[in-house]
């Protein structure tokens, strides 16, 4: 099970370039969530220490809006979300919820702390690593809101 599941973080881009030793490490006391369909991982607001490896299922991440829930993005298998609170000390930005019964892998900040206390070099490959997925999200971001302030109607999110 160890070996399946340093294949799947080695597929995911936060963990590009990561040994498997290094990745075997931060496996070990990672604890495998388990949330069944239409509960949450964590809903916007919470406290956030931790991110998601998702290992089987689907999980949909919303935001809330003038009293309703608007979907942001669906996620599934392979998918990490969460990454946010291994950089910053702020609340969730999102919700999770499991569309379906899910297992996913949490990484704590601590968890990383470990690795950093073992292998700074490798600790940071994964902090730059994190830090383009997040470019790379705000870069999307900018473009919907420079669309928006040029006066494109751009279509709305649907409710979830």
């Amino acid at each position: 099970m160890l070996a399946a599941r340093v294949e799947l973080l080695q597929q995911m881009p936060i963990f590009g370039a990561i040994g498997a030793e290094t990745l075997e490490f931060l496996l070990e006391p990672a604890p495998l969530v388990q949330v069944p369909a239409g509960g949450f991982f964590c809903r916007e607001g919470d406290p956030a220490h931790a991110m998601f490896v998702l290992e089987r299922g689907r999980v949909t991440v919303s935001k809330a809006w003038q009293g309703h829930d608007l979907l942001l993005r669906r996620l599934g298998e392979g998918d990490c979300f969460g990454e946010m609170a291994l950089l910053d000390l702020f609340p969730r930005s999102a919700s999770v919820r499991a569309d379906e019964d899910c297992s996913a892998i949490e990484l704590s900040s601590a968890n990383l702390y470990r690795l950093f206390e073992r292998d700074a070099a490798e600790f940071a490959v994964i902090q730059m690593n994190i830090g383009r997925e997040l470019s790379r999200r705000l870069r999307e971001t900018d473009q919907l809101l420079f669309r928006a302030r040029m006066g494109e109607a751009l279509t709305a999110p649907p409710r979830v």
